[in-house]
């Protein structure tokens, strides 16, 4: 008769003979070298009837503490000690695809080329998930910034070559009217260049299409008008078959600091006091409903729930699912 003493001790002495077996292996073999890579990230799961898939544009050191603003840089490393971080710290470029059984949508497009190799890696990603980038319908765009449009175009070429581009009319307006370009401050030109770049085959070819506050850009795909990080700034929302998945944007950089201190705001804003009021009106409301986010700089792939707790608010990631 099996009892689970049996089965455990028969499983111990499996791996005392296993155990063996890979030191006589270890000792005869010269070492491997350091891999240093991950394999390629991508996350599935189900929303309704939606499969969404999280894809990684891979990760960049940031030294936030120099950053984030509304505070110091002590408490900032004090924060991150507390969650055994060191600066700089890992922050996520995420994006996500929307399969409705019709029609491929992606939210957000990554780096391209813009901000160097350790970014830059969502096609890549995006082949071994099992897609093609032409096969792309539609790119919704949470915002223009280059951590978001940058990999929409590589080389002057449109990576998603049969797709319709879609952003919100104010960010539209603000990067690519050359009078802002002009007028910015001279660190900040860049970006008003990169958008130009990013967009502008895009343009070209008739297939930018800007949407209005808190309308719908593709159907079955709806937004919040969020602004502060960036004029235009919008969530945007699937609802399917009871089910509700909102993909942030930059409401949150990291997990570590603003659901517990939402008034803490980052150097990136365009506006950060009108940003941390988005901030907070967006985690009340996330905490309220119950619904999946997506954010964008959240620990890949970035899914969880926000809920309320003594500080403020708290970030719980999805449990993982091997699915099948």
């Amino acid at each position: 008769m099996t009892t689970r003493r049996s089965f455990l001790q028969a499983g111990l002495g499996f791996f005392t003979i296993s155990a063996a077996g890979a030191l006589t292996t270890r000792n005869s073999r010269a070492a491997a070298p350091f891999a240093r890579t991950q394999a390629p990230a991508f996350y599935r799961m189900m929303v309704g009837d939606f499969e969404v898939t999280a894809l990684s544009d891979g990760t960049l050191p940031v030294p936030l503490e120099n950053h984030f603003n509304n505070t110091t840089p002590d408490h900032i490393d004090a924060i991150f000690r507390s969650v055994f971080l060191r600066s700089p710290v890992d922050l996520s470029v995420n994006a996500y695809l929307f399969n409705t059984g019709s029609k491929l949508v992606l939210v957000d497009a990554g780096t391209g080329e813009l901000l160097g190799s350790r970014l830059g890696h969502l096609v890549t990603n995006l082949r071994a998930a099992g897609y093609k980038p032409e096969q792309i319908d539609d790119v919704i765009l949470t915002h223009i910034h280059a951590d978001h449009s940058g990999g929409l175009t590589i080389g002057g070429k449109p990576v998603f070559a049969n797709a319709s581009l879609h952003v919100n009319r104010r960010d539209a307006e603000y990067w690519l009217d050359p009078a802002n370009l002009e007028s910015a401050p001279e660190a900040a030109k860049s970006s008003f260049r990169e958008a130009t770049t990013s967009l502008k085959p895009y343009i070209e070819a008739g297939r930018l299409h800007a949407f209005a506050d808190n309308a719908s850009p593709v159907p079955g795909f709806g937004s919040i008008l969020r602004p502060g990080h960036t004029p235009g700034h919008s969530s945007i929302v699937v609802e399917n078959t009871g089910e509700t998945f909102v993909v942030w944007g930059d409401i949150v950089h990291g997990d570590a600091v603003q659901f517990d201190e939402p008034n803490i705001a980052i150097d990136f804003d365009v506006d950060s006091e009108a940003a941390a009021t988005t901030r907070r009106r967006a985690l009340i409301h996330a905490a309220e409903q119950g619904y999946l986010v997506a954010g964008a700089h959240l620990p890949f792939p970035g899914i969880g729930h926000v809920r309320t707790d003594s500080d403020e608010f708290d970030w719980v990631p999805v449990n993982y699912s091997a699915g099948g």
